[in-house]
């Protein structure tokens, strides 16, 4: 877990392992948590996203799996971010089970019941691993780690911010993208002999 203090509030901006994804995803509870919590994570949406997105959202393109994003949540434009197929499944699996309309949101809470939930599963890691950091996770912290993920598997910046919605790279560079991942670094200290 990389952790980085806000230049103007309290707290501090947090960057999951892959591992500690994995820690998140399997503290969940309820299917809808964990969708939500997947949105984040693994398509780089916001909250505001997370509870707007409805089965007909997923779309098969040429590029491959896409979730449509009709209104971003700061910019108001249109864009698209890959969806791993699992998540693109389960979001219409839960519908058909629903027996709900393609265009119903699939995550039907609020942010701050998701804020809630994001608290709970940290508490509950924190708790399990003794790590601190686990303390200031959030929400937007699962945005941020999915972009320095990408980043870190060498994703072209311009495709990520594409995929984000981000407008400049400056505002990327400031604010998302973290130090490296820890399977980034443990790649870049196995060039040296003495590390």
């Amino acid at each position: 877990m990389n952790l980085d203090d806000y230049p103007d509030q309290d707290g501090k901006k947090v960057w999951l392992s892959q591992d500690e994804v994995d820690q998140l995803l399997d503290a969940t509870d309820d299917a809808i948590t964990d969708v939500a919590f997947r949105l984040a994570v693994r398509c780089g949406l916001r909250s505001e996203e997370v509870i707007g997105v409805a089965p007909n959202d997923v779309v098969d393109t040429d590029a491959g799996m896409m979730l449509r994003i009709w209104n971003g949540a700061k910019t108001g434009e249109y864009r698209e971010t890959p969806i791993p197929e699992a998540l693109a499944n389960t979001i219409t699996t839960i519908a058909d089970v629903r027996d709900e309309s393609d265009d119903e949101p699939i995550v039907d809470v609020s942010k701050r019941t998701l804020r809630r939930r994001i608290s709970a599963a940290a508490e509950q890691l924190e708790a399990e691993t003794g790590d601190a950091g686990w303390q200031y996770v959030g929400m937007h912290d699962l945005r941020r780690t999915w972009a320095t993920q990408l980043r870190s598997a060498d994703v072209d910046a311009m495709v990520v911010l594409d995929w984000g919605g981000w407008n400049d790279l400056d505002t990327f560079l400031d604010h998302y993208r973290g130090t490296h991942t820890p399977e980034a670094q443990r790649r870049e200290r196995g060039k040296v002999d003495w590390l």
